[in-house]
């Protein structure tokens, strides 16, 4: 499951304040990315289970099993709603990359907008759970990186 994009070039830069006035929409999106995630691992994690044990199951007969998800309805469920919540996900996904804001990680919400400051790009950087925007970092360094707004030059 490929749920990033990348644009390889970028349509648009934000400023602080601009940026700022998104977060609030972001905390939602990315917080609801993040607990359709786990639903999706904690559903993985069922639908295998289900399978090994349909499949570990005796058979009636010596006919060729069909496929697991035709026999049993459980696993058809869980695969559909797997499907569903990959389906959300990746509306979220579309529309941060509609706005040219960049998911970097889904599980801490670690979002970067594209600036321009003093003609050089650079990110502006965000993390679920952080108050207010308050880091940027250069294209090359990321996350680790990161240094407050106040030293932006």
């Amino acid at each position: 499951m490929n749920l990033r994009r990348y644009n390889s070039s970028v349509t648009r830069f934000y400023g602080i304040d601009e940026a700022s006035e998104l977060l609030p929409e972001l905390a939602d999106r990315v917080g609801r990315l993040a607990d359709q995630r786990n639903e999706l691992v904690r559903l993985r994690d069922e639908l295998v289970e289900r399978r090994t044990a349909v499949e570990a199951a005796p058979r009636e007969s010596d006919r060729p099993r069909r496929p697991v998800r035709d026999t049993d309805p459980e696993i058809r469920r869980i695969e559909l709603r797997m499907r569903g919540l990959v389906d959300q996900m990746q509306a979220d996904v579309a529309w941060l990359d509609d706005r040219s804001i960049v998911l970097r990680d889904i599980p801490t919400g670690l979002i970067d907008f594209p600036a321009l400051v003093s003609g050089r790009q650079v990110w502006l950087c965000w993390r679920l759970g952080e108050d207010r925007l308050d880091w940027w970092h250069e294209l090359s360094t990321g996350f680790g990186g990161r240094r407050p707004l106040i030293e932006l030059e």
